[in-house]
């Protein structure tokens, strides 16, 4: 009866693709930093903040729930 099985978090997942979303999107405005689209606010470079928010969320995400990590049983 001590054979547990150990389930891995739906957030875990959720966190591997936003983790993988922002550095696809961080790479994205870092590549053009120099030579940014011709839009209205391109100077905010949006891109590298918003990828840079979703990397650190997601990584967050990640470590908080990754799997084999002890957690309090219930």
């Amino acid at each position: 009866m001590g054979d547990k099985q150990r389930i891995i978090p739906v957030w875990f997942f959720v966190g591997l693709l936003v983790l993988t979303y922002g550095i696809l999107i961080l790479a994205s405005g870092i590549r053009e930093w120099n030579d940014p689209p011709n839009v209205v606010l391109a100077d905010l470079h949006a891109s590298v903040w918003w990828g840079g928010f979703l990397t650190a969320v997601g990584a967050v995400y990640v470590i908080a729930f990754r799997p084999g990590r002890s957690r309090r049983e219930d």
